[in-house]
């Protein structure tokens, strides 16, 4: 009995090895090819390591696009994004979870079906708005229809959903304003899901293409999706340059994750506590 609970650990440790090798390889492999000259990082068979570090790769890419003011662009939308979900986001759940209004139900079932809709339905209407009101090729034009998400209110209501009762009712003994109860008893409590929100809306506003790409054609004006897309066509056979830009692009949400992590795995346990 005791083998057999060994065998299976150990099989259970290598396909856990397997796993983490096919998540991480494609990663390294973009890191090392960022330092590798365009014969290395076409060389056939391939290798993973190069021969030697460069850094010329890093130079041409940045030298290419206004990286800077890119990463400003990137910056600007993201924190504004996650702002902007965390304060609207938090407070449609807070409603639907603990208020009592007529037709909740039937505006929480809508904003369940808004998730069910893929998300490039909305860009022509929301492109139509955006030309109508004069905005394109604006940096408010990159994040203004994503200020509020119907997953961020149903993760968030979940949190809301498992805190007791009782501690309104407390607050209300001592005579605190329902705006009062959300800011300062309920949304301290689910922080853990407030961080899970946080790192999806950074991750998904960081990494926005499609809408991007439709509003704003000026580099100056640009995210590092689209950025990176042009500079894919300007430097197609420059892979270890496009792999310095994907590099540039990445590390900022690995820094992210890593300084959130206790609390992001924290949140994914529990956002499923009450359904």
């Amino acid at each position: 009995m005791i083998k057999q609970h060994a065998v299976k650990k150990t099989v259970i440790h290598l396909l856990l090895l397997l796993g983490i090798g096919a998540v991480i390889t494609p990663f390294l492999w973009m890191i090392f090819t960022s330092f590798k000259t365009s014969g290395e990082a076409m060389r056939i068979p391939p290798v993973l390591f190069p021969s030697r570090l460069q850094f010329k790769s890093y130079k041409t890419t940045i030298a290419a696009l206004p990286f800077a003011r890119i990463y400003l662009n990137s910056i600007i939308s993201t924190v504004v994004t996650v702002c902007a979900q965390i304060l609207f986001c938090s407070m449609a759940a807070y409603a639907f979870a603990r208020l009592h209004f007529f037709g909740k139900n039937i505006l929480f079932i809508i904003m369940l079906a808004i998730l069910m809709v893929p998300g490039q339905i909305f860009l022509v209407p929301q492109y139509m708005i955006i030309l109508k009101i004069g905005m394109l090729d604006t940096i408010p034009a990159l994040f203004l229809p994503n200020l509020f998400s119907a997953f961020g209110t149903f993760l968030l209501r979940q949190f809301f959903l498992a805190l007791p009762r009782e501690l309104e009712e407390a607050a209300i003994i001592d005579a605190c304003s329902p705006l009062r109860i959300y800011a300062s008893i309920m949304v301290p409590l689910i922080m853990p899901g407030v961080v899970v929100l946080i790192i999806f809306t950074a991750k998904f506003a960081w990494n926005d293409f499609m809408w991007p790409l439709i509003v704003n054609t000026k580099p100056e004006k640009m995210i590092l999706g689209p950025a990176l897309a042009t500079l894919q066509g300007r430097y197609m056979n420059d892979l270890p340059g496009q792999m310095a830009g994907a590099v540039m692009a990445v590390f900022p949400i690995i820094i992210l994750f890593f300084i959130f992590q206790k609390h992001f795995i924290e949140g994914i346990a529990h956002s499923g506590v009450k359904l």
